[in-house]
């Protein structure tokens, strides 16, 4: 998949756990370490936003594109 997910690298820049970080986006510890493990194919952006105003960030800071074999899904 071309899409690889960098939230793993961010918490740890912010210094900020797995359980920390679900508490204050108000989404389950199951899913936000399926984020960050990249075992997802969807992300909602009301999600996304939680998440980057949590960690200050922004979406690019969290989401890299990275040219390869298309998926077909």
């Amino acid at each position: 998949m071309p899409i690889i997910l960098r939230l793993d690298r961010v918490m740890a820049d912010r210094k900020m756990s797995l359980n920390e970080l679900s508490e204050r986006v108000g989404v389950s510890n199951v899913n936000l370490s399926k984020i960050k493990t990249g075992k997802i194919s969807a992300i909602r952006f009301s999600t996304l936003e939680a998440i980057c105003e949590v960690l200050d960030c922004q979406p690019g800071d969290i989401l890299e594109y990275t040219p390869g074999e298309k998926s077909n899904q």
